[in-house]
C-alpha cells in the first residue's frame, strides 16, 4: 500500500511540471476533441497544442499504454487516489473512473469493466491501455505509424423524439429525451423552439431543441420534423356495377370504388355478392369498408336480374367454373351418359399398404415382410391410444453384403382430425413430388444392422386422436427385412423393435403386399363430341389389386385400389370439358394434369354426386390429355370422369 500512494504521489507532483495548462476544463476543449500520442515520446498533442506527458507512450506485449495521470489531465479530469480500495480515480462533473494496478479491470461510475490488458507501473506512473481509456471515456480509437489519435466530443445530444407515431390534431403529444452527455453527467437546462402539447392544425411542423449538462457545455440544436394529421375519417363505401340489368347466368362485373383519406388497402367484405344469378328479380348486395384503424362504413346497391337467360346453373359452371374449382350438376342425369369401357395395362412396380389395423389401439408391429429393388409404401393410421405415438421403418439387413437402402418420391398428410384431409394432402404432395423429380436418398445398411430411415414418416409424434397418411417410393439393392413399427413418443424404436408384438388385422382395411401397382388405362378413340363418363375404382372395369400378407401369408385385395398410381393419355375433340363427379360420397386427393398438379378441389372435398369439379378444358384444335392420379385415403369410391362438349358462349 506504501508503494501505491509513493506512485500516486509522483504522478500527482509530476503534473505542475507538464509545459502548458496543466488542468485543462472539458467545455473550454471545443465541441471536438482529438489528442495524437506518439510512440517512446512524452509529447501529447491536444487540439494542436503539445504537452509533456508523465511518461511516453510505450509498447508492451502488444499493447499501447500511455500515463494514467496525463490523460486524464488533457481530458479535463481532477485526478485522486483510494488508499483504502488502492483505485486511482479520475473525475469529471458527470463522470468517475477508476483503475488498479495490476489488472484489466476498472470502473465507470461505478460499473464494473474488463478491458483488453492489464495496468502496470512505470518509473512511478499509473500506465493503462490506451484502448481501455478510450473504451472508459467513450473516445474513438485510431493508430497510424507510431500514433495513436484519441478523439471525443465534449457537447452533449439534444436528441429527442415523438408519440404516437401518428399525430392527429388535438391529441396530446408525448416529447421522449433522448439526451446524453460525454461525461455522463445530467440535464441542467434545455431550449425549445416550435413545441406544442397538442397541434390544433394539420400540417407539417418543425421542433428544435437545445440543452446544457452540468459542465455548461451547450449542445448543436437537434430539429425534428413530422406531420400533423387531421382526425381519422371514415371511409367512404361505393361501389357499381358495368351494367344495370342483367340475365339469369350473366357475369356481373363489380368495380369497388370505395375511398379513405389514409388507408390505401381498405378490407372489404361484401353480404350477396354473386358473380352470376340463377333466379331473376332484385338482388341487394352490400359493400363494407374498414381502414387500419377500425373505422368502417358500408353501402348497399340493389342489381335487377331479368327473366331472360344467358346460361343455365350447369352451363355457366361448364364454361366459366376455374380449373380446381366446383360446379353444381344434375347427379342423376350423370347416369344417363354413356359409360365407356376400357383396357389397361400394368408396369412392372410393387405396392405395400400398411392400413391394417387402421386404428392403432397399442404399440406393436404394423407389418413386417421383405424385399428387394422398387417399392411403393403407403400409410394410413389413426392413433386411438391415449398417449402420443410415432410410427419407424425399421430395416434389417440379414445378409452377407452392405445394402443400399434409397428414398425418392414421399408424400405425407397430417398428423391430422380428419382422415380425408390427411389422405388429399399425401396425395398432393406425393404427385408434387412426381413433378419435381428429386435425387434418391441413399442410407447404407451393413450385414446384420438395423437402421430407421425413411425419416419423414418418423418426424413428428401422432397425438391421441389424430391420423395420419403417407406415400414413399423406395428402393434397396439388396434383400431387407422392413418393419413399419409403432411405439410411444420418446421411446427408442431400435431398442424396441425385437421385442414388439405383430399387430392383428381388424379385418375391414387392406394389410399386404401388391404387384402390378402401377395402371396405365388405354382410352380409344377421340373424346368430347358428345357426352362420355368413364368410371374409375368400380371393381369391375378398374379391377382392385391382388396380394398377399406376409405376417400371415393370407390372400388380400387392395379394396380401393389406394396405393396404385394411375397413368392415363386421352385425346380430346376440341372445346371438350373434362370433370370429376364423386359417385360413392365424398371424394378428394388430386391429378397432374399434363405435368400440372391439380387438387380435387382446390379448396375442401367433393362431397356429394351432385357437383363436379372441372379438371381441364381444351381449346379449338384436338388436344392430347396426360393424366396421372391416385386414389386419397378416406376417399370413396367409385368416381365418374366426365367428358362433355363446351356449351357455345353467348352475349
Amino acid at each position: 500500500m506504501k508503494r501505491l500512494k509513493w506512485l500516486l504521489t509522483v504522478t500527482l507532483l509530476a503534473l505542475p511540471l507538464l509545459s502548458g495548462v496543466a488542468s485543462a476544463p472539458a467545455e473550454a476543449l471545443g465541441a471536438s476533441n482529438e489528442l495524437v500520442l506518439t510512440k517512446n515520446s512524452k509529447t501529447m498533442v491536444l487540439n494542436g497544442t503539445a504537452y509533456t506527458g508523465a511518461q511516453p507512450l510505450t509498447i508492451k506485449n502488444g499493447f499501447s499504454y500511455g500515463s494514467f495521470s496525463s490523460m486524464a489531465a488533457r481530458y479535463g479530469y481532477t485526478i485522486s487516489y483510494d488508499a483504502k480500495s488502492k483505485e486511482s480515480i479520475a473525475r469529471s462533473a458527470g463522470q468517475e473512473i477508476r483503475f488498479r494496478m495490476n489488472t484489466r479491470e476498472y470502473k465507470v461510475n461505478g460499473k464494473k469493466m474488463t478491458g483488453p490488458a492489464t495496468s502496470f507501473s512505470l518509473n512511478g506512473s499509473l500506465m493503462v491501455p490506451v484502448r481501455t481509456w478510450a473504451l472508459a471515456t467513450n473516445s474513438k480509437l485510431t493508430a497510424s505509424g507510431t500514433k495513436v489519435k484519441l478523439a471525443w466530443d465534449t457537447k452533449p445530444s439534444a436528441a429527442f423524439s415523438v408519440q404516437p407515431a401518428k399525430i392527429y390534431t388535438g391529441d396530446p403529444v408525448t416529447y421522449i429525451d433522448h439526451f446524453s452527455s460525454p461525461n455522463g453527467g445530467p440535464l441542467q437546462n434545455e431550449e425549445w423552439q416550435g413545441r406544442q402539447e397538442v397541434f390544433l392544425e394539420p400540417g407539417v411542423y418543425t421542433v428544435t431543441r437545445k440543452v446544457q449538462d452540468i459542465t455548461g457545455e451547450w449542445s448543436e440544436p437537434f430539429t425534428l420534423t413530422f406531420q400533423v394529421h387531421a382526425p381519422n375519417q371514415p371511409p367512404n363505401a361505393d361501389f357499381r356495377t358495368d351494367k344495370e340489368v342483367y340475365r339469369i347466368g350473366e357475369r356481373i362485373n363489380y368495380m369497388n370504388l370505395s375511398t379513405d383519406d389514409s388507408t390505401s388497402d381498405l378490407k372489404e367484405y361484401w353480404i350477396g355478392k354473386q358473380d352470376v344469378f340463377f333466379e331473376p328479380g332484385e338482388k341487394s348486395v352490400t359493400l363494407e369498408v374498414t381502414d387500419e384503424e377500425g373505422y368502417a362504413s358500408s353501402i348497399t346497391k340493389t342489381i335487377t336480374v331479368s327473366n331472360e337467360v344467358l346460361y343455365s346453373r350447369e352451363e355457366y359452371g361448364k364454361l366459366f367454373t376455374d380449373i380446381g374449382n366446383i360446379f353444381p350438376i344434375d347427379g342423376k342425369s350423370v347416369l344417363n351418359i354413356p359409360a365407356l369401357s376400357y383396357d389397361y395395362h400394368s408396369e412392372p412396380s410393387k405396392l405395400v399398404r400398411s392400413n391394417s389395423p387402421e386404428l392403432w389401439t397399442s404399440e406393436g408391429i404394423a407389418y413386417d415382410d421383405q424385399f428387394e429393388g422398387e417399392i411403393r409404401l403407403l400409410f394410413h393410421n389413426k392413433n386411438t391410444t391415449n398417449i402420443p405415438l410415432r410410427m419407424y421403418l425399421v430395416v434389417t439387413n440379414e445378409g452377407w453384403r452392405t445394402a443400399q437402402f434409397g428414398v425418392k418420391h414421399t408424400g405425407t398428410g397430417g398428423p391430422a382430425q380428419y382422415e380425408d384431409s390427411t389422405g388429399k394432402m399425401s396425395t398432393v404432395r406425393y404427385l408434387e413430388s412426381l413433378t419435381k423429380n428429386p435425387p434418391v436418398k441413399y442410407t447404407s445398411v451393413k450385414p446384420g444392422e438395423s437402421k430407421v430411415v425413411l425419416t419423414e414418416i418418423s418426424a413428428g409424434a401422432i397425438k391421441p386422436g389424430l391420423v395420419y397418411s403417407g406415400y414413399a417410393d423406395v428402393t434397396s439393392d439388396e434383400t431387407l427385412r422392413f418393419r413399419i413399427i409403432v411405439v410411444a413418443d420418446g421411446k427408442d424404436p431400435l431398442k424396441e423393435v425385437n421385442r414388439m408384438e405383430l399387430m392383428p388385422a381388424d379385418g375391414k382395411h387392406t394389410r399386404g403386399s401388391f404387384n402390378n401397382a402401377t395402371r396405365a388405362i388405354d382410352i380409344e378413340g377421340i373424346l368430347g363430341d358428345k357426352p362420355e363418363r368413364i368410371v374409375l375404382g368400380d371393381n369391375k372395369l378398374d379391377p382392385y389389386l391382388d396380394g398377399y400378407d406376409n405376417t400371415d401369408g393370407s390372400l388380400q385385395l387392395n379394396r380401393g385400389n389406394f396405393g396404385v398410381l394411375y397413368k392415363m393419355n386421352i385425346r380430346l375433340a376440341p372445346r371438350t370439358l373434362v370433370a370429376i363427379n364423386p359417385r360413392g360420397g365424398l371424394y378428394t386427393g388430386a391429378f397432374l394434369v399434363n405435368g400440372t398438379l391439380v387438387p380435387v378441389p382446390k379448396n375442401g372435398w367433393l362431397r356429394s354426386q351432385n357437383e363436379a369439379m372441372v379438371l381441364y378444358r381444351s381449346g379449338n384444335t384436338v388436344e392430347t390429355l396426360n393424366l396421372t392420379y391416385l386414389i386419397a385415403s378416406g376417399s370413396n369410391l367409385p368416381i365418374a370422369m366426365l367428358f362433355q362438349p363446351l356449351p357455345e358462349e353467348k352475349s
